[in-house]
């Protein structure tokens, strides 16, 4: 097979990209992971490079695992605060951009409350965009280290029964994964509250159930994923109580999965609602390897990026 070549200026959603194109983010990362693993957590690989970080939304893991991985390839960058811009006075969105661009950055990383932002930011700017979660519609950067957790744990993601359960509806990484495992030709299981469920996703190629203990049933890997009230325009269930009883991931329930499944959560983590400490901080959890991944698999997607950036500077 012909050795593949990254393309593209932008990562906007996982749904344009190709089985090769993911093979080679997931490759890039396995080079850049033995990075935290050196008394210097540095390469020269961006020095030069400027990546502004727009976050319209609160974020922990995705905000400061950009920022590790940026600092860890040397590059200098600039965290753009929303609440002290200029948008608080009314500015649009593409003109805060475009004075940005002005001061010619590289690589522009947002997350929006809006979907499709991502998309109209990569239409104007001459940098390389990078999408960290636009409203519900996707999330990219955290499909990729899923998946690059999962292939450590698997060796592979061809075969794998992959059970996605909780706030279906609101969750962009839902939506990544999907069309990621899919493509990767696992078998993707989702579960969650009919109130929760959108309509479609039997035409992403993913099974749609209703019941915890069918997702369960075979499954190598096991996603809960967090209840969001706060997207939620009314209430959706009638107890957090209630919701535990009958999609929370306990120890007991997990035994309906295989004995060597691995219990995933994007975070952050509602413990007591969607999965119990003991599983949470079991030994078939990989939750901390989760955020340990995402550093060295967004360092891959802005050495990649950079480099086609830079071909058509």
């Amino acid at each position: 097979m012909a050795e593949i070549h990254w393309q593209r200026k932008d990562l906007l959603g996982i749904a344009e990209l190709s089985r090769e194109e993911i093979e080679l983010i997931l490759d890039t990362a396995e080079s850049f992971s033995e990075v935290a693993e050196r008394p210097i957590k540095k390469v020269p690989t961006l020095r030069g490079k400027t990546v502004i970080n727009l976050f319209f939304e609160p974020s922990t893991r995705t905000r400061s695992s950009f920022e590790i991985a940026e600092k860890r390839l040397s590059s200098d960058s600039l965290n753009f605060s929303a609440s002290a811009s200029a948008l608080t006075k009314g500015e649009s969105l593409i003109d805060t951009a475009m004075n940005l661009q002005a001061m010619s950055p590289d690589l522009v990383v947002i997350r929006h409350a809006y979907p499709g932002s991502p998309h109209m930011l990569a239409r104007r700017l001459e940098a390389g965009v990078i999408n960290a979660g636009d409203g519900a519609h996707e999330h990219p950067t955290q499909a990729l280290l899923d998946a690059f957790t999962i292939r450590r744990h698997k060796g592979g993601l061809s075969g794998l029964k992959v059970a996605i359960i909780g706030d279906i509806e609101h969750s962009r990484v839902v939506r990544s994964n999907i069309h990621l495992l899919t493509k990767m030709g696992s078998e993707v299981t989702v579960a969650g509250p009919r109130t929760m469920m959108p309509v479609g996703l039997d035409k992403l190629g993913a099974n749609v159930v209703f019941s915890l203990e069918e997702a369960l049933d075979g499954a190598d890997v096991v996603m809960m994923l967090r209840v969001q009230l706060e997207r939620q325009a009314r209430t959706l269930l009638p107890s957090v109580r209630e919701y535990f009883h009958l999609f929370g991931l306990t120890r007991e329930r997990l035994k309906a999965a295989k004995e060597d499944a691995i219990v995933m959560h994007p975070g952050p983590m509602n413990r007591g609602t969607e999965i119990t400490s003991d599983v949470a901080d079991g030994s078939r959890s990989v939750i901390l390897e989760q955020v340990a991944n995402g550093v060295a698999v967004r360092m891959a997607v802005l050495y990649l990026l950079s480099g086609v950036h830079e071909e058509t500077a």
